[in-house]
């Protein structure tokens, strides 16, 4: 299924009205990723002053150091969206994902929904068959009380015990309602792919699925900045089987998208838009299947700061920042084609994560080991920097 890229499909609801940077590909004799803004309808390259985003959000005031700052124009937002795809012409610019040496980290089961579908994959042992049946049972013990427990509160702990009792006690719960959050390493660093580009599900997998999801983004100090979105792709029969194959789940080629842009935060933009906002998916199929969703981030059972502080504090430090997936209540039990199989990718599915403030991430399924290779990573980036004397 094809589709492009342009301002409208893909910006916030109110445009460049915020600050909004990212990174694209510059064309040239010398061609390479540069920090790029959104100023207007165009697109400015701001890698003389600063060669890395994460050295830009090392600054003490970031959005008051880039309201002095030009960069140079390397089209229009359109032109660059126009080429930013899974194939995109290497003799014109193309948007890219908006971090880079930032590392990549995920909180998971964040949500009582999704805590609960937690549990269903590990009772089910990763078969989508079997979840039906298992989903009433756990239900019927658990309902929709999760909802209203503060994780590690004392009422948590008294649940924690009957759910032991009842042998319906999972270390899925454990995260969700536990004192300590779920914080893991999603992907390396720089090998997220942006919008436009194609997303992999691992090719053994039989039951898998997007997870919509907002991104913060942290400096070295654990300072929130901003966000975005992002699609922690999932193969829910990797983890069903064992959590032990968490990595073997979430980690694969082309399985972290995130993008379009980082919205700083300025006076148009805050944290609490981020607690209050509503996160969209939409999935379309090369089948006429279509599949929709919504991820209220009101729902979520810790707060942003309090996960920000779990993955970053005096235990364990990046220096080159980081940025956090904070979950998602979204976790789709639709059937796609046989009774109780519930829904798994195709490849050919168009997914679009979308939210008013932060615009809408776009991505195409396919197969990892059929996705573009990863091959620009860290030594590549300073070998690049330092040919464009950037470095």
């Amino acid at each position: 299924m094809n589709f492009s890229l342009n301002s409208h499909n893909s910006l916030p609801s109110d445009g460049t009205k915020g600050c909004l940077i990212g990174r694209a590909w510059i064309p040239g004799t010398l061609s390479g990723p540069s920090p790029i803004i959104l100023r207007g309808h165009q697109v400015f390259d701001i890698s003389a002053a600063f060669n890395t985003v994460t050295e830009l959000f090392e600054q003490e005031h970031p959005v008051q150091v880039l309201s002095k700052i030009q960069g140079k124009c390397i089209g229009t937002i359109d032109e660059i969206f126009a080429n930013t795809n899974s194939c995109p012409n290497p003799d014109k610019a193309f948007f890219l994902a908006p971090i880079d040496l930032q590392v990549i980290k995920a909180a998971g089961v964040t949500f009582a929904a999704s805590m609960l579908e937690r549990v269903i994959e590990e009772q089910a042992a990763g078969d989508a068959q079997k979840a039906q049946n298992i989903r009433e049972v756990v239900q019927s013990v658990i309902g929709d009380s999760l909802k209203t427990i503060q994780p590690g509160s004392e009422k948590a702990l008294e649940l924690k015990q009957y759910l032991i009792e009842q042998n319906m006690w999972s270390q899925y719960l454990e995260v969700g309602i536990g004192t300590d959050a779920e914080i893991f390493t999603k992907a390396p660093v720089l090998a997220a792919v942006g919008s436009g580009q194609k997303i992999g599900i691992h090719p053994k997998s039989e039951w898998n699925n997007p997870e919509p999801e907002v991104v913060l983004v942290a400096n070295s100090q654990g300072k929130i900045l901003g966000a975005t979105l992002g699609n922690d792709v999932n193969l829910r029969d990797f983890e069903g089987r064992s959590a032990l194959l968490l990595s073997k789940a979430k980690d694969n080629n082309a399985s972290c998208a995130i993008g379009p842009f980082i919205r700083l935060f300025d006076h148009t933009f805050t944290l609490d838009d981020i607690r209050s906002c509503d996160v969209e998916l939409e999935i379309k199929g090369t089948d006429d299947f279509v599949l929709t969703g919504l991820s209220s981030m009101s729902q979520i059972s810790r707060d942003p700061e309090d996960l920000a502080q779990q993955t970053l504090n005096e235990n364990h430090q990046y220096p080159d920042g980081f940025v956090l997936f904070l979950g998602t209540l979204f976790a789709p039990t639709q059937d796609r084609e046989t009774l109780g199989g519930g829904f798994t990718h195709k490849v050919g599915d168009v997914v679009r994560i979308h939210t008013p403030k932060l615009g809408a991430l776009h991505n195409t399924v396919t197969t990892s080991d059929t996705a573009p290779s990863w091959n620009f990573g860290i030594n590549a980036l300073m070998r690049n920097l330092k040919q464009r004397e950037l470095l």
